[in-house]
């Protein structure tokens, strides 16, 4: 069985009925029924912009980033498609948790999609920790794209979670 693609927890304050929570719940069983995978890359701190792309049944998703301070940290992205292949995931996310990184810039792009939900964590759940969303005034989400706000990041980011629908109706 396909492991999720989407690992997220509901924020307090969000009840079952909210449409964030089926749309992941949605895509997580949907996920486990279609295709799904993971891969590690790292995340390579001294100011660069590098990337790091994957893609999955016509999907593809990419992380664009540039970063200070550190070493190297090891990172996922994992994507999902459901198995009608209308919906697509794409987590990106640190599996220890927090990040000690300082992140200049930031940016996710999907091809073939239109965000749906997207959300950026300045701390991912691990080690008895939960997910710290970033504030909405942090980043900008776009048609295709999650990016950071020139003057507003923090320059703290250990997640990233996309949820996007089939950007090709069919007639």
């Amino acid at each position: 069985m396909a492991r999720c693609a989407v690992c997220v927890r509901p924020r307090p304050g969000l009840g079952p009925g909210s449409r964030w929570l089926w749309l992941t719940l949605w895509v997580c069983v949907s996920a486990a029924q279609g295709e799904a995978h993971t891969a590690e890359f790292n995340v390579r701190p001294g100011g660069i912009i590098s990337s790091f792309s994957q893609s999955l049944d016509g999907y593809t998703c990419t992380f664009t980033y540039a970063s200070q301070g550190g070493t190297n940290e090891q990172w996922q992205m994992s994507l999902g498609v459901n198995e009608d292949s209308k919906l697509f995931s794409c987590s990106i996310w640190r599996p220890q948790g927090k990040s000690y990184l300082f992140f200049t810039q930031f940016k996710a792009e999907v091809t073939n999609a239109k965000i749906e939900y997207a959300e950026a964590f300045s701390q991912a759940a691990g080690g008895g920790r939960s997910d710290i969303p970033l504030k909405p005034e942090e980043y900008v989400i776009g048609e295709n794209t999650v990016a950071h706000k020139v003057g507003s990041f923090r320059s703290e980011l250990s997640k990233l979670v996309i949820v996007a629908h089939s950007a090709h109706d069919e007639l």
